[in-house]
């Protein structure tokens, strides 16, 4: 589980941070563009009212002189702009081309890129590294194109530089935030290995007390069966019985004095302390477990495990039990199905969503269970139908521990609460899924995917 804290982190730091950065460098570089692209529209727009005068003599004619929307071009952008002019009429015949500014564009380039613009329905864009502008001037149609070729390059180089610079910053924080996630999960690592450390420490140091209790429990009821029958077959009648030995101390009582009526009712209170006894013992031995599925130290034994096998025996149990509640078990497993696992904690898993079914099944309903195979996994569904309607928000916390949908059906069920997250702690072990869901509340379905051998 702390593994995957860590994971999560990282993985939560870099997302946050990929996402920072790439807004940040879009924004940059969709402002540079838009500069580009405004930058070349303001020279063309020059061009297009002075192309006569700059063709004959860009220096002296063009050098302070302006355009429609204000723009105008210095001595040095005068003598580097590079464009050239084609006019057609309003079918797209070209009438004239000028190329006496630009060496690389022939007559035929020029009627190509004219004819591309004109296809494009457009009135401004680029066509590789020139950018065009279609004006129309009475029943002429004029377009010049202008060869923005090193600035679209240093626009390139920046964007490739912003790119690259901000992969090597990830890079950079992968490992800062990589080197610094264990430090900050510690903490919470600490706590949370405190916490299995004492559910299993207190497993074991309530295990031998409540081992003494029931051996105690069941010394008793041989003593008082016994005294029983001193009381019915020995004469006088009046006879000390020893009942037992708690601690040290040993106690004795007169068997005349308690009756037929007394050792019964000592003996109903005998079984019903065994019985709180044994399920607390239950409840350790499933706390226990569970905090052993949890812990991961080491990766589990795996092997093919015939789980539709398990499951048709499991189904075989339980249905004993279902009877006497009046509910069904309806099968439908499909045969074989492997998967990957350890055989004891897939007869677990099995035994689980079994037990939970049949005790929270409404009576005289049906439970059913089915198993396919699907893709790369197999899916396993249980359904039981339920005398209270459950609610949508209780769903997501089935898995919880010591969550119950209906609290007032503690000591009837006689359930834990954890049979739920003993199943998730299991397959998740072994890369699978879980999850629960109910059509109309009236019914629960448990759905469990795992992976095939």
């Amino acid at each position: 589980m702390i593994k995957k804290l860590k994971l999560r982190f990282i993985a939560l730091a870099m997302i946050s941070l990929t996402l920072l950065l790439a807004v940040i460098v879009s924004g940059m570089n969709i402002i540079n563009y838009n500069k580009v692209v405004s930058d070349a529209d303001d020279r063309i727009e020059v061009l297009q009212a002075n192309s006569e005068n700059f063709l004959r003599d860009p220096i002296t004619e063009l050098f302070g002189i302006r355009g429609r929307g204000g723009p105008s071009l210095s001595r040095d952008e005068a003598e580097e702009s590079r464009f050239f002019t084609v006019l057609s009429d309003t079918n797209g015949n070209v009438l004239q081309i000028n190329t006496d500014r630009i060496s690389a564009i022939d007559y035929e380039d020029a009627i190509e890129y004219a004819n591309i613009a004109l296809a494009r329905g457009k009135t401004s864009g680029f066509i590789e590294e020139f950018r065009y502008n279609i004006s129309s001037e009475n029943i002429y149609i004029k377009i010049v194109f202008l060869d923005w070729g090193r600035v679209l390059e240093s626009y390139r180089d920046f964007l490739r530089a912003s790119i690259l610079m901000s992969l090597a910053g990830l890079l950079v924080v992968f490992f800062i935030i990589l080197y610094f996630a264990g430090r900050i999960v510690k903490p919470v690592a600490e706590s949370y290995e405190k916490q299995k450390r004492f559910i299993t420490d207190a497993g074991h140091e309530i295990k031998t007390p409540l081992s003494i209790i029931m051996a105690n429990i069941d010394l008793m009821n041989m003593v008082l069966e016994s005294a029983k029958v001193d009381k019915n077959g020995a004469e006088g009648g009046g006879a000390e019985t020893e009942i037992g030995v708690i601690g040290a101390e040993a106690r004795k009582i007169e068997t005349s004095e308690l009756g037929a009526e007394g050792v019964a009712e000592i003996k109903s209170d005998l079984a019903e302390i065994k019985s709180q006894a044994e399920r607390l013992s239950s409840l350790t031995n499933d706390l226990v477990y569970l905090s052993r599925m949890e812990e991961e130290i080491s990766p589990p034994i795996m092997s093919d495990v015939p789980l539709s096998d398990i499951l048709t025996e499991s189904a075989a149990s339980f249905a004993v039990l279902a009877k006497e509640k009046g509910v069904d078990i309806v099968s439908d497993i499909e045969e074989p199905v492997f998967t990957k696992g350890n055989a004891e904690d897939m007869e677990k898993l099995s035994s689980i969503i079994f037990d939970n079914a049949v005790k929270y099944a409404a009576n005289g309903s049906e439970i059913s269970v089915k198993l396919r195979r699907e893709g790369k996994n197999a899916e396993l569904e249980v359904k039981n139908f339920v005398d209270e309607v459950l609610s949508p928000e209780s769903l997501p916390h089935v898995f919880e521990r010591f969550y119950r949908t209906d609290a007032s059906r503690n000591s009837q069920t006689g359930g834990h609460g954890i049979g739920l997250s003993m199943a998730k702690a299991i397959v998740s072990l072994y890369g699978g899924s879980v999850s629960a869901r109910s059509s109309d509340g009236r019914d629960f379905i448990i759905k469990i995917s795992l992976p095939l051998s």
